[in-house]
């Protein structure tokens, strides 16, 4: 299936590695154009020369927002105008509801509310100029049923949910799209770090999939190359789970 993609240009954040890079090698795969961003200048290069297709590497960190609002212009100059931005902006540490002090809830609202907002001020007016965009936010499961030890992911994450939930309505008539998937337990470094380690992951974590065994990182990214197609033009402001049957809510 043509998924009519070939020669958009793409952001990606947080690519250097797990749903990041599995999203940029999809996008890479259906002929996009692909601008790989993570905060080490010698990771993001790493994986970009591993990926198949145009890609390019760019160093960006979510606490530096002027850089990120920066971006899509950089990323214009060398591969083309932004059509699909994908906001893979990182995961807060463990912690319960009062655990974490301000500065950590600061820096967690950077990275997951106010850094997708800077992104996508900075890529929407090219996208409706051209009268098409793509926007696809990486959320978590915790937007449908809280996760406990989670409470700076769980409270800003459902903060991104009303910013992009409010933005799909707003540039839905200009040919853009905005939508948001439900990250369930995949198979990334991530993971195994609130695990312990790979192997504590790999034993316990698929415990209560009802698939039986974790996400692959290259599963997600097919999942947002078709959310990013002419196929889903008409598919927006919606919040998918792709999580193996994890989340039992309705």
């Amino acid at each position: 299936m043509d998924l009519g993609i070939g020669g958009k240009t793409a952001l990606v954040m947080g690519a250097s590695r797990g749903i990041g890079r599995g999203i940029a090698a999809a996008l890479t795969r259906e002929g996009a154009r692909v601008a790989m961003a993570s905060r080490s200048r010698e990771r993001i290069a790493e994986a970009a020369g591993q990926i198949e297709g145009e890609t390019a590497a760019f160093e960006a960190h979510t606490s530096d927002l002027d850089r990120l609002a920066a971006l899509p212009e950089e990323v214009a100059g060398e591969l083309g105008p932004v059509e699909i931005l994908v906001t893979n902006t990182g995961g807060p540490p463990f912690g319960g509801a009062l655990d974490h002090p301000r500065e950590e809830w600061e820096e967690a609202y950077r990275s997951l509310v106010l850094a997708p907002r800077v992104l996508a001020e900075a890529a929407l007016p090219g996208m409706r100029e051209r009268g098409w965009g793509r926007i696809v936010n990486v959320g978590s499961s915790s937007v449908r049923e809280p996760i406990p030890h989670l409470t700076l992911s769980n409270a800003n994450r459902m903060a991104a949910i009303g910013f992009f939930k409010t933005l799909a309505g707003e540039v839905a008539a200009d040919g853009i799209t905005v939508n948001t998937v439900a990250t369930g337990r995949f198979a990334t470094d991530r993971l195994a770090s609130n695990w312990g380690s790979w192997e504590e992951m790999e034993r316990n974590a698929a415990e209560g999939v009802p698939a039986g065994r974790l996400g692959q990182p290259e599963e997600f990214g097919d999942l947002v190359a078709f959310l990013c197609s002419e196929r889903a033009a008409y598919l927006t402001g919606v919040v998918i789970p792709l999580d193996g049957g994890l989340l039992r809510s309705v």
